[in-house]
């Protein structure tokens, strides 16, 4: 048997009749047509030509923006990511530009897009690109998957895309375009599930553009096999979809609940020195690691944000203040915790910085907070200092 022969045979027993029912494994559930790795190609090709999105990064093959891209777009949606794709591809168009950049000004670029270590481990890459294979992305998933940042996912999509290598892609879009279509009802994020769609994955990969299939499967999920109220009349592979068969679009994959949300009461100070304020540098670890900020933290069991202010001040940086008024209330999510950061500002009082948390701590003119990389909120705060109806306030 070729290997051609061998992959539809693998792709016919992903769907074929053994699975009647959909049981507590997961298992396909329906004794259907079977869609052959050609024929889903077609179909495929053919819709995406017609309604893909005109987004940047697929404008040319490079390896270099598409690792960017991929890298981007790790949790965060296209629309979200296509300023910042163009305005970083701007200051580093090249690999050898990131990698010859401070890190600050690589974290400076990234702000607002979040999950930070994706900037750092791209920043590290891109450094171990020109210092081991002479600035040239290794067309070679054995060699890209060793640098850092980069698993199975991102390695395939960059190889795939930029030089047609055979290899599958599973993320977010693709594997519900995949749990419908062969009726696979548990949920994708369990490891068996896993395993099971990177074989589908796998063996319906077309001989040759598979970085346009992989393309596809993806902008398919993204824009027509939603996760709420998927547009199956508009979906190409509708008429060989298990899951639209048994009337389950609506309930394959199947969702684990999400996990409790936490609310947490934190406070900020902005600390006064006459004209300047304090702005500290967090460790390389942990959350948000190496950005900068106004100093911060969660208020204890029944305690106001004033007193907090105080505590967490004299705690985090060694110094006394006064504290004054509240400034703003900001409120954002992170993962499960839903925080509202009450900022006050303080006048310093006496002590020099010294802490055992943070890295180092700056006074800096209002103008020169634009310079420092900060998480979404600390900006929000900077801007608002900065805001002409404040500075009418403070003079």
């Amino acid at each position: 048997m070729n290997e051609r022969d061998r992959r539809l045979e693998v792709s016919d027993s992903l769907a074929n009749g053994r699975h009647k029912r959909a049981g507590r494994t997961g298992q396909p559930a329906y004794a259907g047509c079977s869609p052959t790795s050609e024929w889903l190609a077609g179909q495929l090709h053919s819709w995406f030509v017609h309604h893909q999105r005109d987004l940047p990064w697929r404008r040319d093959r490079d390896p270099y923006r598409i690792w960017v891209s991929e890298v981007m777009l790790q949790q965060t949606q296209a629309a979200t990511v296509i300023p910042y794709f163009e305005q970083f591809l701007q200051a580093f168009p090249t690999v050898r530009d990131l990698a010859a950049a401070e890190e600050q000004e690589v974290l400076r670029l990234w702000e607002g897009l979040g999950y930070y270590r994706r900037a750092r481990d791209l920043h590290r890459a891109a450094k171990a690109i020109v210092a081991q294979h002479n600035g040239q992305i290794p067309d070679d998933p054995a060699l890209l998957g060793r640098l850092p940042g980069l698993g199975r996912y991102t390695c395939n999509a960059i190889l795939s895309q930029a030089f047609d290598r055979r290899l599958p892609i599973l993320e977010a879009n693709s594997q519900r375009v995949l749990s419908r279509l062969f009726g696979r009802t548990d949920d994708p994020r369990q490891s068996a599930a896993r395993r099971w769609l990177w074989q589908a994955a796998e063996s319906i990969l077309p001989d040759r553009e598979v970085g346009t299939f992989n393309q596809a499967l993806m902008e398919l999920g993204a824009l027509v096999c939603t996760p709420a109220a998927p547009r199956c009349s508009q979906c190409p592979l509708a008429a060989r979809c298990v899951a639209r068969q048994l009337g389950q679009q609506e309930t394959i994959p199947a969702r684990t609940p999400p996990p409790e949300i936490l609310h947490v009461q934190e406070a900020a100070v902005v600390v006064h020195r006459g004209p300047q304020v304090l702005l500290v540098q967090r460790p390389s670890k942990g959350r948000w690691a190496s950005l900068w900020e106004f100093p911060h933290g969660p208020l204890l069991d029944r305690e106001s944000h004033e007193a907090a202010a105080a505590r967490l001040l004299h705690q985090l940086t060694g110094l006394q203040a006064k504290v004054g008024p509240e400034l703003l209330t900001i409120r954002h999510s992170i993962t499960r915790y839903r925080i509202v950061l009450t900022c006050l500002e303080a006048e310093h009082a006496s002590g020099e910085f010294q802490s055992d948390f943070y890295v180092e701590g700056r006074w800096l003119s209002l103008a020169d907070l634009a310079v420092y990389p900060v998480s979404s909120p600390q900006r929000h705060l900077a801007r608002f200092l900065l805001s002409p109806s404040r500075q009418r306030r403070l003079f």
